[in-house]
């Protein structure tokens, strides 16, 4: 009889994720006040230091848990956030939340099972803020090219995510319908209200090959195909009008910006020529300035001859006087 081959020793790297993985399950199925290290190390056949080492602790695991299953959660939205068109970003965000359910239930459970997505508290919670945050920058774009006030994007980003996030949970458990249709009603009620309903909603064809693939689809009905073929045809033509609508709104952009660039320009050659008349004038004044003090100054010299004609005058005259005097006294 054959002795039992040795079991192969695990890599630091291997160990680590065996124990993440069992973590993983214990917490979702238990919660983490319902987990302990010694079941986490007896699922994995390892001692409890092993587990100290590789985390430091219950804590510890269950953080790098919740991380990743948060990173991967945020992966998926984000990509799907970066669609061009409005209806086709709700579309594959509600699609990309519910193949998170469906593919990582036992994640998902980590993230809700502790908090509420309105308790505004938790993991969950902190997740849906983080989900709201990007929708708020979409939805502040969207309300700015509509010409409604982006202010209101965070309360309206609150909502739209709520609604997603809460129809999640509830589809958690019952799994019914399946996810491309749940995304489509949720689309439906979030796009359209509740006044204007679509009695049979469907995602758009740019969302609709994002579904899962492995079960077959009913059969349509003529009369279905057609109104499919209808609501698509409408749906293209809301894109191009949307499309159309924001082309104008470039142009007009534009043009406003030229017209303020060429007002700007005027106002700046009328400051000119202002400036290059007060120049001219200050150079008048400053001219006219000087011819008169030129004038004061030969009117001073004239003056000044003048005065000493008359002296010269007077002197010659006192002279001729004095002699005359000096004739007389002689006489």
């Amino acid at each position: 009889m054959s002795e039992p081959r040795p079991r192969k020793r695990m890599t630091g790297k291997e160990r680590r994720e065996q124990l993440i993985e069992i973590s993983r399950a214990l917490f979702a199925e238990k919660g983490f006040d319902g987990t302990s290290i010694e079941e986490i190390a007896a699922s994995a056949l390892v001692s409890k230091p092993v587990v100290y080492e590789h985390f430091g602790g219950k804590e510890g695991i269950y953080a790098v848990v919740v991380d990743r299953e948060m990173q991967k959660l945020l992966g998926m939205v984000t990509e799907a956030l970066s669609a061009s068109h409005a209806l086709v970003k709700l579309e594959r965000a509600a699609l990309a939340l519910l193949q998170y359910i469906e593919e990582s239930s036992e994640g998902f459970r980590i993230l809700v099972r502790d908090s509420h997505a309105a308790s505004g508290t938790g993991t969950f919670a902190s997740l849906i803020s983080e989900i709201a945050s990007q929708v708020e920058d979409v939805l502040a774009d969207e309300f700015s090219d509509r010409g409604y006030d982006p202010k209101l994007a965070p309360m309206y980003a609150q909502m739209l995510v709520g609604m997603v996030a809460l129809t999640g949970q509830w589809w958690l458990d019952v799994r019914r319908p399946k996810r491309e249709e749940v995304a489509a009603h949720v689309v439906n009620l979030a796009w359209n209200g509740l006044t204007g309903l679509d009695p049979y909603p469907s995602l758009t064809a740019a969302s609709r090959g994002l579904a899962p693939r492995t079960a077959p689809r009913p059969v349509p009905t003529e009369r279905r195909l057609r109104e499919q073929e209808k609501e698509l045809k409408e749906q293209e033509k809301e894109l191009r009008e949307a499309e159309k609508q924001r082309e104008r709104e470039l142009r007009e952009q534009e043009k406003l910006r030229r017209e303020q660039e060429k007002q700007r320009e005027r106002e700046l050659k009328e400051q000119e020529k202002l400036r290059e008349r007060e120049l001219r004038e200050q150079e008048k004044l400053r001219r006219e300035q000087e011819k008169q003090r030129e004038r004061e100054l030969k009117e001073q010299e004239k003056l000044r001859a003048r005065e000493e004609r008359l002296a010269e005058r007077a002197a010659a005259i006192q002279a001729r006087l004095a002699e005359r005097g000096i004739l007389d006294a002689r006489e």
